[in-house]
């Protein structure tokens, strides 16, 4: 089945349905990401979006915020952006750290962080690309604690990804967070279905 890129007003369901079909949903969704999320070092994980995690949180904000018909153009175009495009993957990357005063002093040494993103497939590297929508890092040179990184593939990196056993590995390379996950033969073949 081809995945779908954009999600459109016809693709909405009315609030009072999904306030009905909510608890089931999420837990649909839970059991979704358990293959789309993977820790990268101590206290960052990488989420794999995809149409339906952005679906759901589109959702999700329409429930929480009732802005009604004036809120779904802004969030369409907030979240359609970190659909994959059937040539890249995206991910969402969460510093999370409880202790404020350790949170901050850990961020305010990861300035460009986001640039520093990678996967490698079968050795071949893939550079992440951040989400332009903002720039993650201050002038003073403090990362935000989220990120939203695109991985842009060639033909011969999706097929080499989709390959079953294939060696894939995610990470960050940035001086004061350098760290790499290798991805479960399960998770690369979930997300091998955002690719087209």
């Amino acid at each position: 089945m081809t995945p779908k890129h954009e999600i459109t007003r016809d693709d909405l369901i009315p609030m009072d349905r999904y306030e009905r079909e909510r608890a089931s949903r999420r837990a649909a969704l839970v059991a979704l990401k358990k293959n789309r999320r993977i820790d990268v070092g101590p206290v960052c994980t990488f989420y794999f979006e995809n149409y339906e995690t952005m679906w759901n949180q589109i959702h999700e904000m329409l429930f929480i915020e009732k802005g009604g018909e004036a809120q779904i153009a802004d969030e369409l175009t907030a979240y359609n952006p970190l659909i994959p495009n059937g040539r890249e993957l995206v991910a969402t990357v969460m510093f999370e750290i409880d202790e404020p005063v350790r949170r901050q002093a850990l961020l305010a040494k990861l300035g460009g962080v986001e640039e520093t993103a990678f996967i490698e497939v079968d050795g071949e590297i893939i550079a992440g690309r951040p989400e332009e929508d903002v720039d993650r890092t201050n002038a003073a040179g403090k990362a935000s604690s989220v990120q939203f990184i695109h991985f842009p593939f060639t033909d011969a990196q999706v097929a080499a990804f989709k390959r079953p056993g294939a060696r894939v590995v995610v990470g960050l390379k940035h001086p004061h967070y350098g760290h790499m996950a290798a991805l479960p033969d399960a998770m690369r073949a979930a997300l091998a279905q955002d690719f087209d």
